[in-house]
């Protein structure tokens, strides 16, 4: 029987929203594993919007669900829709979006809080018991998530992980190609774009991780 999987996409594009490579990698693996898929986004405003030709913030307002349907070619819900009971595995794409739209991380770093909605159904998946995936700068959210002790990755960025650890995770270095797993709380991290140079680099990881994830559906 297929493995149903929520993904959460946090708008379209690396500088504001959902890093579309990493989305679309996750999309792309889960559907060659068999695995059933449904995005999610929050129906909130994006924190700002990133020309992503010149790199200069713009003078426009744009909602994350509606930004994220682009990646999931419409077919989208309100992350307030997601019920945990119909779903084996949680996975979060990286990207600034999660950082800035998910959570206030880019701007309050290890005092930053989760998109209330994105935590509720975060949180939901841990306390069922089923596997949850976070990619790239997607682990910045894991102890707010998990709770302090959590074992996560975002590959090697020292500032980063000195956040995370303040926050209470316990960070592990990890090469773009693998994957840091809590066995415990059956969370598996990879450093994607935090890392990689190339959509194949970047590749390397995210299927890992997501077979990893599938695997533990079963367990």
């Amino acid at each position: 029987m297929s493995k149903k999987v929520a993904v959460i996409l946090s708008g379209c594009g690396v500088y504001d929203g959902a890093e579309i490579h990493e989305s679309v990698i996750t999309l792309l693996r889960l559907d060659q594993r068999g695995a059933v898929v449904q995005c999610f986004a929050p129906n909130v405003p994006q924190l700002h919007v990133v020309d992503h030709y010149s790199g200069d913030e713009m003078d426009e307002t744009r909602n994350v669900l509606v930004e994220s349907a682009r990646i999931a070619r419409g077919k989208i819900k309100d992350v307030k829709e997601l019920h945990v009971a119909e779903f084996d595995a949680l996975i979060l794409p990286g990207g600034f979006g999660v950082a800035k739209n998910l959570s206030d991380f880019a701007t309050a770093g290890a005092g930053c809080t989760v998109q209330p909605d994105v935590l509720a159904a975060s949180k939901a998946f841990v306390d069922a018991g089923k596997p949850v995936g976070l990619m790239c700068i997607a682990p910045a959210l894991a102890a707010k998530i998990f709770g302090a002790g959590v074992v996560c990755t975002i590959g090697s960025d020292h500032d980063t992980a000195a956040a995370l650890t303040q926050m209470g995770a316990e960070h592990h270095e990890c090469e773009v190609s693998d994957i840091i797993e809590d066995e415990q709380r059956k969370l598996v991290t990879t450093p994607a774009y935090m890392l990689a140079q190339s959509i194949s680099e970047a590749a390397s990881g995210i299927n890992k991780m997501v077979d990893r994830v599938l695997e533990l559906t079963h367990h």
